[in-house]
């Protein structure tokens, strides 16, 4: 009776370990773009350009803007355009333009465009007023949990590991 009773418990216990294993793969974060974008545009049509030498988050325009790696990126001017095309790399948004703090705590969230921050000359978005908060009480414990979670995202269009 005791031994039944024992495989019986054995049974529902790795009937459970299966169900979770199952449940977790299936619930596994989709794919999500490696760029951030509303309507094919970039930082929601803000100015990266600006954050750096404005330090303000700006609406870019139209009729300034280019494409790097697959997304729209929308300038004030001319000038900050030519200034992203020279050097894309030195105005993009870290993590994609995801939100940074959700992304230190390995989760995805999109942006509010005024609520940022530029640490060792990278900009860093975040998705509101208590992202922004909490991101800030440890910026760089935040930049390094980002930095480790972000390459671990799974992006559309790269090979499955």
């Amino acid at each position: 009776m005791i031994v039944s009773l024992l495989t019986r418990l054995r049974q529902i216990f790795v009937t459970c370990l299966l169900s979770l294993f199952v449940t977790g793969t299936a619930l596994a974060d989709p794919p999500i773009a490696a760029v951030n974008t509303e309507h094919g545009l970039a930082i929601k049509g803000y100015d990266p350009v600006s954050y750096f030498t404005t330090g303000e988050p700006t609406p870019g325009l139209a009729q300034f803007s280019t494409t790097y790696k697959g997304a729209t990126y929308q300038f004030v001017s001319a000038e900050n355009r030519d200034q992203f095309i020279a050097a894309p790399e030195k105005f993009v948004p870290q993590y994609g333009g995801y939100c940074a703090y959700a992304i230190s705590l390995n989760k995805i969230a999109d942006i509010d465009p005024d609520q940022w921050a530029i640490v060792n000359n990278k900009l860093y978005l975040n998705n509101g007023f208590l992202a922004q908060t909490l991101w800030s009480f440890d910026k760089s414990g935040n930049i390094v949990r980002g930095d480790h979670n972000w390459p671990l995202v799974p992006k559309l269009g790269e090979p499955k590991s």
